[in-house]
């Protein structure tokens, strides 16, 4: 059903594809808070996340403007508090905005509010995450191959350890959807292939929970008894790595990660983590911001959507899925340096200088 496209570039020509289309549209917004003017909500999850906040909002306020000029932009960020997040969706409802762009704290308990927001007739876009409810389009990228890309990169890391080897899987918080894609599809990589010795479902995507939970796990498995650590996402691969270097674990085992963030990047150049999966941030948020200005001008979703997804109630809604990219520290000048995520000044530091050179990033 889901159709993914081959790899970034494609990513990025599709995404312009779908600006195009809804640049087109002519629709007038009716909503009471901008007046004549569209008015679209987005709803971020947290801060501890740094793309959230660094990559997203960013991107997604400016494509929002190039593609409606006039549009009004309401955002919130929930602070990783459902409640707030409930709070903040309500207030746009009683507002009038004209759709809701929404990476959802917790898929479940934002349901009614969901809901509620379909019943005002006002369409809701989830972002990322998977959203529970009436959602009227989704944009996002294929979870479980991140998390195949993920194993496959450690078992690759790990070489002939992988027989009798012994890894911690540091996953993420499965009140998110996409927590329990990634796991499902590193575990449909690593099983059978590995021994998972420890197991840890993190609350929040919190890097101190990890930290915590690695150090936990050290104590019971022995220092010299971790060939592997399979990490979600990069905040939870920084505060494994940080727990793993306090116990004085030599040499660190590889470590796997996800979002790209520039410490993970620094940490791959400096050999501390192994990869990050990049998920590349521009034609996610190019198509998320067409899907909400088309879903507030009232256009058919459909035009910018490049295929379906089944919601978890059976329904399908139009969607755009886009491929997420291994990077380990010989790929990042032709990603992340290519696609203009981070300059090589803003990656070497002076004491990553020698390790720079090496990766080919001078």
């Amino acid at each position: 059903m889901k159709a993914f496209m081959g790899n970034a570039a494609m990513a990025m020509a599709a995404a312009s594809a779908i600006f195009a289309v809804a640049a087109c549209g002519t629709s007038a917004g009716n909503s009471s808070a901008g007046g004549d003017s569209p008015t679209i909500g987005v709803l971020l999850p947290d801060a501890t996340t740094a793309r959230w906040e660094t990559q997203d909002r960013p991107l997604l306020e400016k494509t929002i403007k190039d593609l409606c000029h006039d549009c009004v932009i309401e955002y919130a960020n929930a602070k990783n508090d459902v409640a707030i997040q409930q709070e903040q969706m309500e207030s746009m409802i009683t507002e009038g905005v004209d759709s809701i762009l929404l990476v959802p704290v917790d898929a479940r308990s934002l349901r009614p509010t969901v809901q509620k927001a379909h019943e005002a007739g006002i369409p809701v876009i989830a972002y990322d995450r998977l959203a529970e409810g009436p959602i009227s389009g989704y944009v996002s990228f294929d979870g479980e191959e991140v998390g195949r890309l993920q194993g496959r990169a450690l078992l690759k890391a790990m070489g002939d350890k992988v027989h009798g080897g012994q890894i911690v899987m540091m996953n993420g918080d499965l009140t998110d959807p996409n927590a329990v894609a990634f796991k499902k599809g590193a575990l449909s990589v690593l099983k059978g292939k590995v021994k998972i010795g420890k197991s840890y479902d993190t609350q929040q995507w919190r890097m101190e929970a990890a930290n915590m939970n690695m150090n936990a796990a050290i104590a019971a498995l022995g220092p010299d008894d971790i060939q592997g650590v399979y990490a979600a996402n990069d905040g939870l691969a920084a505060g494994s790595i940080s727990a793993l270097k306090a116990n004085k674990v030599e040499p660190l085992p590889p470590v796997t990660g996800q979002d790209a963030e520039l410490g993970a990047v620094r940490r791959i150049v400096g050999g501390d983590q192994y990869m990050t999966v990049y998920k590349p941030f521009k034609p996610e948020a190019s198509a998320g911001a067409a899907m909400a200005v088309a879903a507030a001008r009232g256009d058919n979703l459909d035009r910018v959507a490049t295929t379906k997804v089944r919601t978890r109630g059976g329904t399908e809604v139009p969607a755009v899925m886009l491929t997420p990219v291994s990077v380990t520290a010989p790929d990042i000048k032709d990603t992340l340096v290519k696609d203009g995520v981070y300059t090589v000044r803003q990656i070497c530091t002076p004491q990553l200088a020698a390790a720079c050179k090496r990766a080919g990033l001078t």
